[in-house]
């Protein structure tokens, strides 16, 4: 029996069974299903994520920034005292590391300030569109047929 007589076999035999279907007959028992799965686990701060990103751009940025600066002020002075000596170009090897990690360090704080501040947005910007949907749906009065 050949490959394509198998696959036409086992095509056959699953098109005979009976067919298949999804059927919900209650909720899960682990609390989702909306509503009456108990309470949102959803909370956000947007404050708390303005003042990390705050933060990050008045504290973390500006200190690894001087970190950095003082950092390879003390390797420049101490690849000219050892200079000639193999030690000098071990220096410089990891100050070009230490620069490169400094760099994707400060990207990294960048980038999570960026998304902290849009997030932020995004959640309040979801709420108050939420909030206006809300409000647009009265109940009718019966007052109001009148």
């Amino acid at each position: 029996m050949g490959f394509d007589d198998e696959w036409a076999g086992i095509r056959s035999d699953a098109t005979e069974q009976a067919p298949v279907g999804t059927r919900l007959n209650q909720l899960d028992g682990g609390g989702g299903g909306g509503a009456a799965g108990g309470a949102p686990d959803l909370a956000t701060a947007p404050a708390k994520k303005r003042a990390a990103a705050n933060t990050i751009e008045t504290e973390l940025e500006p200190n690894t920034g001087k970190a950095a600066t003082w950092a390879d002020e003390a390797t420049t002075a101490a690849v000219g005292g050892f200079s000639g000596w193999a030690t000098a170009e071990g220096l410089k090897t990891v100050e070009t590391t230490w620069d490169k990690q400094v760099r994707t360090l400060l990207a990294r704080l960048a980038s999570e300030k960026t998304a902290l501040r849009g997030t932020a947005l995004s959640f309040g910007g979801q709420e108050l569109d939420t909030r206006a949907r809300i409000a647009g749906v009265r109940p009718v009065s019966g007052i109001e047929r009148y």
